[in-house]
């Protein structure tokens, strides 16, 4: 009877284990993620405010300075060349000294060439800051998704993704409303103009946070004292296995990085997915006054309600993703509903509802893919091959965004319409949704720790 009962005792007091198991990783990555989480998203938030506030202050600042659409276009995209060329150099820099050191340098400068475009007189001007805070704010997300892999492992890091790009949607919802506040309350003040005093004011707060993730964040979980041992042995435990799962062809080099076809598929869905993320920052204020809404705080308050959209959509499409275990449709078919929004908009250009309704199904598609489209890299690649695999494919995508607003503010002067401008962005779309599923292969979700 013993004997009999000796595996059914044992069984038993396996399954009682594995209950025990799941319950600290749940409660482990929910620390992790109410630790960080908040810090990396208000980073990202006042960065991309601080990258996008350039499409609020143009509604005054070009009258002011004689400057053009295709002048604003340039400077808006000349963004991307600085951004390009200290990406990858970036990210392999982090992986050696560390994400505290490495926002501290990012944000103290990307703050400072922001607040300096207060200043900017002349084309040339508008240039060299725009350019110098590509450069600065360089690797800051492809870092923070680099981040994330040595914290959460590949079955929960979509949610962890998405809730990180919701700060793209999250900056709208806030930085429309203020900057459209600070323009108009701010005008005159000191003697300078609105549009002067929002770059200030939204630009020096990133200093101070370099700091605070200096001495907030920690480079990685090993020696984390927030968290206890065991809450340590078991994420290292995760990504050991995630490690271990990963394809043998997959490589760990930044020469097999390189070597993947997959990532040069994906930059295809990647050009899409800045081009249209800067079509709506860069384009959203004015689509929205073109159709009639003049008041530039009315601008501000109405451009909330697609970014408001985008945060529910984004975080349920990611968090289905992660249940599923499905990547590449979660990414293609928000990609689509972009395009498709894109496409209507010209038809509608002269009614408000009718535009912030397809305004709305433009940012929440363009936003909702970001979660699943961002952990696509690690199904295939680790090690220095992942931190140069993700800035690669943001590098590769950032190229369009160079060109793409030059592009958009030519056509814009051009034909007197942003009609163009508008079937271009979902031309992308629709092109990055076929080159994804074209090329890269759907992987099998593994069990979730």
């Amino acid at each position: 009877m013993s004997n009999a009962d000796s595996p059914s005792l044992g069984q038993a007091g396996h399954q009682s284990m594995a209950p025990d198991r799941a319950t600290l990783a749940d409660a482990t990555y929910r620390k992790i993620l109410w630790r960080i989480m908040p810090f990396l998203m208000l980073v990202y938030v006042v960065s991309f405010i601080d990258r996008s506030n350039v499409g609020f202050a143009k509604l005054h600042f070009l009258a002011d300075l004689n400057f053009t659409d295709a002048i604003y276009g340039i400077g808006a995209g000349i963004f991307y060349v600085g951004y390009i060329l200290f990406e990858v150099p970036s990210n392999l820099w982090l992986q050696k000294i560390g994400a505290r050191k490495t926002l501290l340098r990012i944000m103290v400068l990307w703050g400072l060439f922001c607040a300096a475009l207060a200043f900017m007189q002349t084309a040339t001007h508008f240039y060299l800051m725009r350019l110098l805070l590509g450069a600065a704010e360089a690797g800051l997300f492809p870092g923070m998704l680099l981040y994330l892999t040595y914290w959460v492992p590949l079955s929960r890091r979509a949610r962890f993704t998405a809730l990180f790009t919701a700060s793209i949607p999250l900056a709208g919802l806030i930085g429309g409303p203020l900057s459209g506040w600070l323009m108009h309350a701010f005008e005159g003040v000191a003697g300078m103009r609105g549009w002067q005093w929002l770059f200030i004011i939204e630009g020096l707060p990133a200093c101070v946070l370099g700091v605070v993730a200096y001495f907030y964040l920690n480079d990685k979980p090993d020696h984390c004292r927030w968290l206890t041992p065991e809450e340590r042995a078991l994420v290292t435990a995760d990504m050991q296995a995630d490690q271990a799962a990963k394809p043998k062809g997959g490589g760990h080099s930044f020469g097999d990085a390189l070597r993947n076809p997959q990532l040069y598929w994906l930059a295809g869905m990647g050009v899409a997915v800045l081009v249209g993320t800067g079509g709506v920052f860069f384009w959203l204020p004015t689509i929205i006054r073109k159709a009639g809404v003049h008041d530039i705080a009315t601008v501000g308050l109405l451009s909330a309600i697609p970014f408001a959209a985008a945060i529910v959509i984004q975080y349920l499409n990611a968090r289905h993703s992660d249940r599923t275990g499905e990547r590449r449709w979660h990414v293609a078919i928000p990609a689509i509903v972009a395009g498709i929004g894109w496409i209507a908009l010209p038809s509608v250009q002269n009614s408000i509802p009718m535009s912030l309704a397809m305004l709305t199904l433009v940012t929440a598609g363009t936003f909702s893919l970001t979660g699943p489209f961002w952990i696509l890299p690690a199904q295939f690649l680790s090690g220095t091959a992942l931190a140069a695999g993700i800035a690669l494919l943001s590098t590769l995508a950032g190229i369009g965004s160079v060109f793409s607003p030059m592009l958009v503010g030519w056509l814009s002067s051009t034909t007197g319409s942003l009609a163009t401008g508008q079937y271009y962005f979902g031309a992308w779309m629709l092109v990055g949704a076929f080159t994804l599923l074209l090329g890269v292969k759907p992987k099998p979700r593994t069990a979730a720790a």
